[in-house]
């Protein structure tokens, strides 16, 4: 099981359904672009800070974040969800 992986799955998809640019999905999770660009592309290990920065930004559980259809992103008053 790929973790690195998965997490990129799930940031990629919660950022496309919701038409965001990286830079504006790094904005809203309080993380860097380039950062968010390496968890995207599986390049980078998530640190537990940041792990932490992406549950308190997305209201999760750090668990949600590697399971398809546990994170939502809402923004512009609609929910964006995650799905496999």
């Amino acid at each position: 099981m790929d973790l690195a992986r998965l997490l990129a799955e799930m940031l990629q998809r919660l950022r496309q359904d919701e038409g965001l640019t990286q830079t504006e999905m790094a904005r809203v999770l309080g993380i860097s672009q380039p950062t968010l660009n390496r968890l995207e592309s599986a390049s980078q290990n998530v640190t537990l800070r940041t792990l932490s920065q992406l549950c308190r930004a997305l209201r999760c559980e750090p668990g949600d974040l590697f399971r398809p259809g546990g994170a939502r992103l809402r923004l512009r008053g609609r929910s964006a969800q995650a799905r496999r």
